[in-house]
């Protein structure tokens, strides 16, 4: 079998955001189960032009991240809690997933899908991650059951190094990566 294709997706404008480094640490733990991983940052999902559904045309930019996703056995998804929901940035580049409707596979489907959310504040993260999940389910994707939500005003992921400093949250990135890594196996077969 070759190896699974994992595709995150997920940041913020700010460079080196939570979001971002979480999507990421999900994803190199991916790696190190032997996926090929391929991340969509901030940077990323900042350049991509606003989605609209009249207009068919795509930039090479859209075009590179319709095709990975269409690609890939897995996805994670992150996004930080803005007001309760995911981010419009986010937001734009699953609404470009419209263009996986007529595919034999459309949108999601047969896809496990981990979700990561980092919000300031509880309610925000588990709410943010509840819609996460909704969108999820509406593109026929499948949910891993452990969603990670962070609160960053009372827990800080990473250390001034950059390196998972939550033992909670590190333990939860691997659960995530497993599971999809699981499932993927599964749905691969």
């Amino acid at each position: 079998m070759s190896a699974l294709r994992i595709v995150g997706v997920g940041g913020t404008t700010r460079p080196g955001s939570s979001t971002e480094r979480l999507v990421a640490a999900v994803l190199d733990r991916c790696r190190g189960e032997g996926a090929d991983t391929q991340l969509f940052g901030g940077a990323e999902l900042a350049a991509l032009p606003h989605f609209a559904p009249e207009k068919p045309e795509r930039d090479a930019a859209q075009r590179a991240f319709v095709e990975a996703v269409r690609r890939c056995d897995g996805l994670v998804i992150g996004t930080p809690g803005y007001h309760g929901g995911v981010s419009g940035l986010v937001k734009n580049a699953i609404d470009l997933l419209e263009d996986l409707r007529g595919d034999v596979r459309a949108y999601f489907d047969g896809r496990p899908v981990d979700l990561v959310v980092s919000a300031a504040g509880w309610q925000a993260g588990g709410v943010t991650l509840s819609a996460l999940r909704g969108i999820v389910h509406a593109m026929r994707g499948w949910p891993t059951p452990v969603g990670i939500a962070v609160n960053s005003i009372e827990q800080t992921p990473f250390d001034a190094a950059g390196t998972l400093a939550d033992p909670g949250i590190a333990g939860a990135i691997g659960a995530q990566a497993d599971q999809i890594m699981a499932f993927t196996r599964a749905m691969a077969r």
